[in-house]
């Protein structure tokens, strides 16, 4: 590490971005590595996006890694921390990201589709949580940020089980915060409406709905993420990245 590059905010620091291949995740990692902290490139399927975001991270100056889990499932959450420590060292930054969208009407949504919703968006952030939890406790320090959706506050337009999983994050949030910040651990949600990615692409929503007349970038995404891995004073919170859609 040069002399610059450890006066950085995060400088010495590892964070663990889920499906970080593309999209929000993308940005995130690169958000954080311009702070300063290491990255680890989690994704399930797009081995070729995930090694291009960790050529960029390197570029930038930090350590990347590419970690390939299957986050919805208990023994694929173990598996990420336990690789991203060896590759890059104890996580200091969660950011759990990752998640999918089925978009479906009341009707269509099947018990397999709420499960499969669930176990991506919502019980893999209590999963990795935990395992993470032992090395910040360590440490005097973590950060969790949680991405989760104006959909939580007004259900949205993808589906039930969509809006119910980005809604658990907002409680997942407020339980850790209130626990772990004697601890010297943080923990916030992103709730992020309509920025422009492929899930939101997908969804064929015009963007005239939003206020400022536009869809969110990721990249303004990635500065919020960014921000809250550098504050240590925000805690509990729910950041309303959504262009005016919605206030709280």
């Amino acid at each position: 590490m040069s002399e610059d590059a450890a006066s950085l905010p995060l400088a010495g620091k590892v964070a663990l971005v889920t499906g970080a291949s593309r999209g929000i995740g993308r940005a995130a990692a690169l958000a954080l590595a311009r702070e300063g902290a290491d990255v680890a490139v989690n994704y399930h399927r797009s081995d070729q996006a995930a090694e291009a975001v960790c050529r960029e991270v390197q570029r930038i100056g930090q350590q990347a890694a590419a970690v390939r889990a299957d986050i919805a499932e208990a023994r694929g959450t173990a598996a990420l921390v336990e690789r991203t420590e060896q590759a890059l060292g104890p996580v200091a930054i969660l950011v759990n990201n990752a998640g999918i969208a089925r978009q479906q009407s009341i009707d269509e949504a099947s018990e397999a589709d709420w499960d499969a919703v669930l176990d991506v968006n919502l019980k893999s952030a209590f999963m990795l949580t935990q395992a993470v939890l032992p090395a910040m406790r360590r440490a005097g320090w973590g950060r969790i940020i949680n991405l989760s959706s104006t959909a939580a506050q007004v259900g949205g337009v993808v589906g039930p089980h969509y809006a119910a999983s980005k809604a658990g994050l907002l409680g997942l949030t407020h339980f850790y915060a209130s626990r772990l910040a004697p601890q010297g651990i943080t923990v916030n949600a992103i709730a992020p409406a309509l920025i422009e990615t492929d899930m939101v692409a997908a969804l064929g929503v015009d963007p005239a709905r939003i206020p400022v007349g536009r869809f969110g970038r990721v990249e303004e995404a990635g500065d919020v993420v960014a921000m809250l891995a550098r504050n240590g004073y925000i805690t509990g919170e729910t950041i309303n990245l959504n262009g005016g859609l919605y206030f709280a």
